[in-house]
């Protein structure tokens, strides 16, 4: 009797087996920046539609690409890699690049709610907004696609939505997870 795969196995064969995915993520590592990883909802996403028979590419609206770069913490030197990621993706995927090391600048005026001053791109997975949100990869040079899910794979492979218990009141949660449940009925929701 063969063993069952680990969570983490059954994403890569998952991300691995997505042909639009892996494009996307070798030009994402053509582009070399900090500590870069794609986050959140394309990863997910891919796995629950996936699990459900959803044609590939449901309910992606973007592709998140996080970095970190606390040399320069100008929105210039941001919007200058945001610029030269549109160009190599070339209006294929909608990206949104976003460097880590500058989301305390900007967070509170934006969302009402103060936001720390990062030190790595991963310590960000800690303040999204739920358990399942908070998962990236990064495609290494040997093509492995490296993992980092501080919270775990469980609520992505459970098909559930669970609030960040580290993010205290997220007003957009409650509706973003609603969406989610019309594209994937089988999503259990937890307040």
């Amino acid at each position: 009797m063969s063993k069952p795969q680990t969570n983490e196995a059954r994403l890569r064969a998952i991300l691995h087996a997505d042909e639009d995915l892996m494009a996307f993520l070798r030009i994402a590592r053509s582009l070399g920046l900090p500590q870069w990883r794609l986050v959140a909802g394309s990863i997910y996403q891919t796995v629950w539609n996936h699990l459900t028979g959803q044609p590939r590419g449901t309910g992606i609206k973007d592709y998140d690409l996080i970095y970190f770069d606390d040399a320069d913490l100008s929105w210039e030197a941001e919007d200058a890699i945001i610029r030269q990621s549109e160009a190599a993706f070339a209006g294929r995927w909608p990206v949104e690049v976003r460097n880590q090391a500058r989301v305390h600048l900007w967070f509170e005026q934006r969302f009402g709610t103060p936001y720390p001053q990062l030190r790595s791109a991963d310590e960000a997975f800690l303040h999204y907004a739920a358990i399942v949100h908070a998962v990236g990869v990064r495609l290494e040079a040997d093509d492995c696609l490296d993992i980092a899910a501080p919270f775990g794979l469980e609520d992505m492979f459970g098909m559930i939505v669970r609030p960040n218990p580290h993010r205290e009141h997220d007003k957009g949660l409650a509706a973003k997870a609603e969406k989610a449940k019309a594209i994937w009925p089988k999503l259990t929701v937890i307040p």
